[in-house]
């Protein structure tokens, strides 16, 4: 029974890849109810073959919208008030080898 739940608690995924050491992953849960919260997952390794850190962040639906309103109010903020010269949109800042963007859900 558990082994059943622990396979409908995975709905989507999508990794990140941020440099060599961070990694991102965002994945779709249910619960026992059959209702939907996204995780946020930072992971970074740590020294030399040490293991990795992880943050995780629960996000209900309740508060996708507000959570996506503040995040793009602070990035927004960076982008204009702390970095204004800083090129967001070139491709070298976004294309970077080590970055990786994909769906583990192979959609």
């Amino acid at each position: 029974m558990e082994n059943e739940y622990k396979q409908r608690n995975d709905v989507h995924s999508v990794t990140l890849r941020a440099g060599k050491k961070r990694t991102y992953f965002f994945d779709v849960r249910t619960t026992k109810n059959n209702d939907y919260f996204l995780t946020i997952t930072e992971s970074k390794r740590v020294a030399d073959d040490e293991g990795y850190e992880r943050h995780k962040i629960f996000l209900y639906k309740e508060d996708f919208v507000k959570f996506v309103e503040a995040l793009q109010e602070t990035v927004d903020y960076v982008k204009t008030e702390l970095l204004p010269d800083y090129d967001f949109d070139n491709p070298k800042y976004r294309d970077d080898e080590d970055t990786d963007y994909n769906n583990r859900d192979g959609e």
